[in-house]
């Protein structure tokens, strides 16, 4: 990617930890799915263990009580150790159950496209050098490949890979984009909107400026004067501290356009 003059001596724009955990709930949920993602082996294994101590734990008590082997229905002790070894043996089987089940990690596809880096030229120097930073970024610590920024109906930024035509890269409608249902659909719900599968989304079609086999979409509505798409070479790519970095990245520029006056020329 070229390094643009007006970055030179540009500060880098930062996000504080305070933004990134707002939500001490999301965070406890990251530290449970990292350390799941870690140990899956452990994990795997551990109904299986647990059960197996189980079933031997409710045979080795029965032998040292002094029990005799042979089950009582009468016997209150007999009906317990009877539910036990069933219990145990529920676990045993659901750990060989999860050992038996692999699942197939998402494997990354080559998105097919060209290379741009569209920027509208009226942004002022900071404003600019924090979407390129917002751009490299995502580009960098997830399966970002493409990245669109629309605020208040103009095509802010366009970087990554885009959808060919007539051997340039495809421009954004931001007039139609904002109108169709995807976009609605984001600002009505004031959410996120994560399309984890786009291929089976009939709405992909509106997103025609990005390439043509794009795996997955992240739609980050900017307040509600603007969205960022964000697209990714991978199916399910964009983790649940992917979308949170997104969503964090979102309002920080939010925050930043909403001072900025535009025009309708692009840089490209």
């Amino acid at each position: 990617m070229p390094i643009l003059p007006f970055m030179k001596g540009a500060r880098t724009p930062s996000i504080t930890c305070r933004q990134i955990d707002q939500n001490s709930k999301s965070k406890a949920v990251f530290n449970l799915d990292d350390w799941i993602e870690k140990n899956d082996v452990i994990v795997r294994v551990a109904p299986t263990i647990f059960g197996g101590c189980s079933f031997l734990l409710v045979i080795a008590n029965r032998t040292f009580s002094g029990i005799p082997p042979v089950a009582d229905a009468s016997s209150a002790q007999s009906r317990a150790d009877v539910v036990a070894l069933l219990l145990a043996a529920t676990v045993v089987l659901t750990g060989l159950v999860w050992l038996s089940v692999k699942p197939r990690k998402p494997i990354p596809v080559k998105l097919i496209g060209v290379d741009c880096l569209r920027l509208d030229s009226s942004l002022p120097a900071n404003a600019t050098a924090e979407v390129i930073w917002a751009w490299e970024a995502l580009e960098r610590v997830s399966c970002c490949r493409s990245l669109v920024i629309v605020y208040r109906g103009h095509t802010v930024l366009q970087a990554g890979l885009a959808s060919e035509v007539d051997g340039e890269a495809k421009e954004v409608d931001s007039s139609n984009l904002i109108k169709g249902s995807l976009c609605q659909a984001v600002w009505r719900s004031e959410k996120q909107s994560y399309l984890a599968n786009l291929p089976l989304y009939p709405g992909r079609y509106e997103l025609n400026f990005l390439p043509s086999n794009t795996q997955a979409v992240v739609l980050q509505p900017l307040g509600d004067e603007g969205i960022m798409i964000v697209a990714g070479d991978t199916v399910r790519g964009f983790g649940q501290r992917d979308q949170v970095w997104i969503s964090s990245i979102g309002e920080k520029l939010d925050a930043t356009l909403q001072k900025c006056a535009f025009s309708n020329d692009v840089v490209s």
